[in-house]
């Protein structure tokens, strides 16, 4: 993962050896300012919007702790590194929700670890914010539709026409109400992230996710089963059995 970042730190020849660490051995880190003072750095976080900010806690006028004071929350997109000639700082920058921390003098592989910190956590926030998104797309659509990746590039699904969807190890196997079966290169988990935003759908055990609008049957037998429309068949774990009598309740009139 490519970073972009600003370096805050008052003395030159500490932000250029800094800065050729980070050439030398994280070349996915581009720095798009250096600066001398936090309230020049300030300027510049503003202006750039980087991902990451290298910050000497130590500085005349401010010391770098003090960074947040100078931002409103919703503009804390960005991760930050301390820098520091003195551990007891560490504390100090935690408290600060620091990504992490670094001592002088800078050792490379600690840098490294830094920034792959960095990487880390910025990616999972991106695939979470992704994922976000994706159900609130679902919740709010009345079509409800899900893109999915195929062999030909994107397939587009409205979710009424899928009828089950089942674990092939890596894969997962989509059916459909016209009979036709789509193998995607999704595992099982990575559907059932998405599809816990539409009620209709039920994790029925450790291999299917069915579509409840589409169960004829669920019988006693061979542990606990499902039968959907067309007399397909799928599991159902024990565990599942009291969910899915709660769901299948809500949605028909007893008798």
């Amino acid at each position: 993962m490519n970073l972009t970042a600003i370096l805050i730190e008052d003395e030159k020849r500490a932000r250029e050896l800094l800065k050729a660490l980070l050439q030398d051995y994280c070349p996915n880190v581009v720095v798009l300012d250096s600066c001398e003072d936090l309230p020049t750095g300030v300027k510049a976080i503003h202006k750039h919007k980087p991902d990451v900010v290298f910050l000497d806690i130590e500085m005349p006028g401010h010391s770098g702790l003090e960074i947040l004071d100078f931002f409103y929350e919703q503009e804390i997109n960005f991760d930050i590194i301390f820098i520091t000639a003195y551990s007891e700082h560490a504390i100090d920058a935690f408290q600060l929700s620091a990504t992490d921390y670094l001592l002088k003098p800078i050792k490379p592989e600690r840098l490294k670890e830094a920034v792959e910190r960095v990487c880390k956590r910025r990616e999972s926030a991106l695939k979470n914010s992704v994922l976000h998104a994706l159900k609130n797309n679902i919740s709010n659509n009345e079509d409800k539709k899900i893109s999915v990746p195929v062999a030909q590039g994107i397939r587009l699904l409205s979710v009424s026409e899928i009828i089950l969807l089942k674990a092939d190890g890596a894969y997962t196997e989509i059916l459909l109400t016209n009979n036709e079966t789509l193998l995607v290169s999704r595992n099982l988990r990575q559907f059932e992230d998405v599809f816990s935003a539409i009620p209709e759908f039920y994790r029925s055990s450790k291999s299917f996710i069915i579509n409840s609008n589409y169960i004829t049957q669920v019988l006693k037998s061979d542990g606990g089963k499902i039968i959907l429309q067309g007399n397909i068949e799928a599991a159902l774990s024990p565990d599942k059995k009291d969910g899915l009598i709660r769901l299948i309740e809500n949605k028909v009139h007893k008798i």
